[in-house]
């Protein structure tokens, strides 16, 4: 049996703050797209206090923020790219085109393309996302996209250094000082200043996921990238402060951060909400994470494995921490998620920062859909088909004439009839099915 020692706001009270979010980006971005510039300037003024002469850096403006980066920190950030660019360097290695001879004269293939244009956006407000730029841009680059176009907020009225040479040393070739749904909408729908994208990446928080929802379609998006969600799957191999840090690591990144325990211990499960409060006594984040735990945090005991199962697939979180006695149980169990760590050794923060998979994932159960950003959400995978011989078109024109009139779209018929008549030398009346030979 399931039991709920702390629960969540309802989904009903999540939804009307969704509502209030969608009206405010509808309108945001219809004044993007009637004034363009001009409007992008005006917002950024009112939510950043930010107009510069120009939103994009130029390769001064670039060499000037690098300088202002210690030695330490970029070595840093080389490292952590570098650990980006060699996981997604084996992705893309396992994406192969393809050519196959299906039937005898008839080969079927697919060719993989990166999208030609992509803006990232990397989040700034109440942290400098530096990490984002990495997990965006370096996989953008290994793809082989063409043209990146970045934007983070300033910070203190100016571009933020590390996230300036993160963009730059990731291989960006624009990078914008752009904030919010501003930064998005001017990336994706284009203005006097900055040519349109063909896709949109990267996290923010609930505005900038909901402009992306909102652009869907008229560019292609990486996935709906929410506020941070985290749950921890925990048994009795480990404790109550390992669990605590491991939520509150998390809940930090904003006051709608979901945090939840999932436990067949009630042992730790008690333990770990002592510690949580002791923690929230020392934390420096703790105004964020506290509200974040009070609305959002959830702590659910069960009864057996099976049930913590249960309940992981159905919250679907987009980090997944797997502290127990069968973590790989759980890895062969699993099927909804964004990202798993497994075991005490590993951390989310991990994952977050530097260990080389990527931090923008699926929430709001969006895991049961799709995986997080990778290699290849940059390339498109494209078939094409050729048929080698007169037999082989002609004997799968039959096939294709009769599946077309039992449909009946007696055109897509003929365009299989006429290369019946031309290339198997059969007689086909207009606007009929071809019939089989064995009837002849």
């Amino acid at each position: 049996m399931v039991r709920h020692l702390k629960t969540a706001r309802t989904l009903d009270e999540r939804a009307e703050d969704d509502a209030r979010v969608r009206l405010v980006v509808e309108g945001i971005l219809n004044d993007i797209s009637s004034r363009g510039d001009e409007a992008v300037r005006e917002l950024s003024e009112k939510f950043d206090n930010y107009s510069p002469a120009e939103f994009r850096l130029s390769e001064r403006d670039i060499e000037d923020a690098v300088s202002r980066v210690s030695k330490r920190d970029l070595d840093d950030i080389r490292f952590a790219q570098d650990q980006v660019r060699n996981f997604a360097e084996h992705q893309k290695a396992a994406l192969k085109d393809i050519e196959v001879e299906t039937l005898p004269g008839v080969v079927l293939g697919h060719k993989n393309i990166p999208v030609n244009s992509v803006g990232c956006y990397v989040p700034g407000g109440k942290y400098p996302m530096v990490a984002s730029a990495h997990m965006s841009v370096v996989t953008a680059k290994v793809a082989g996209v063409p043209r990146i176009i970045t934007s983070a907020p300033p910070q203190s009225g100016a571009p933020h250094p590390a996230i300036v040479a993160a963009m730059h040393f990731g291989g960006a070739d624009e990078i914008y000082c752009l904030g919010g749904v501003q930064a998005v909408a001017a990336m994706a729908l284009g203005t006097e200043t900055i040519k349109p994208v063909d896709m949109l990446v990267g996290p923010g928080n609930a505005f900038v996921a909901e402009a992306k929802r909102q652009l869907y379609g008229r560019v292609g998006i990486d996935l709906f990238a929410g506020p941070t969600e985290t749950l921890v799957i925990a048994d009795q191999t480990v404790d109550g402060e390992l669990c605590a840090t491991d939520l509150l690591g998390q809940a930090e990144h904003g006051p709608t951060s979901p945090a939840v325990l999932v436990t067949n211990s009630e042992k730790l499960a008690n333990e770990t909400m002592a510690e949580i409060d002791r923690l929230l006594g020392i934390l420096p984040t703790a105004e964020i994470a506290r509200q974040a735990w009070a609305d959002y945090g959830e702590v659910i005991v069960c009864d057996s494995y099976e049930e913590m199962l249960e309940q992981a697939d159905f919250i679907a979180s987009e980090h997944v921490q797997v502290m127990t006695d069968r973590d790989d149980w759980f890895l062969d169990n699993m099927t909804n998620y964004g990202a798993l760590f497994l075991g005490p050794r590993t951390n989310v923060s991990y994952g977050d920062k530097v260990i080389g998979t990527n931090h923008t994932l699926p929430t709001k159960k969006a895991g049961r859909y799709t995986g997080g950003l990778w290699v290849g959400k940059f390339i498109k995978t494209h078939t094409y088909q050729r048929v080698l011989t007169d037999e082989a078109s002609a004997m799968v024109g039959e096939y294709c004439s009769r599946l077309c009139m039992l449909e009946g779209f007696v055109g897509h018929a003929e365009q299989a009839n006429i290369r019946v008549r031309r290339y198997g030398g059969r007689n086909v009346p207009y606007g009929e099915a071809a019939e089989p030979r064995e009837a002849e």
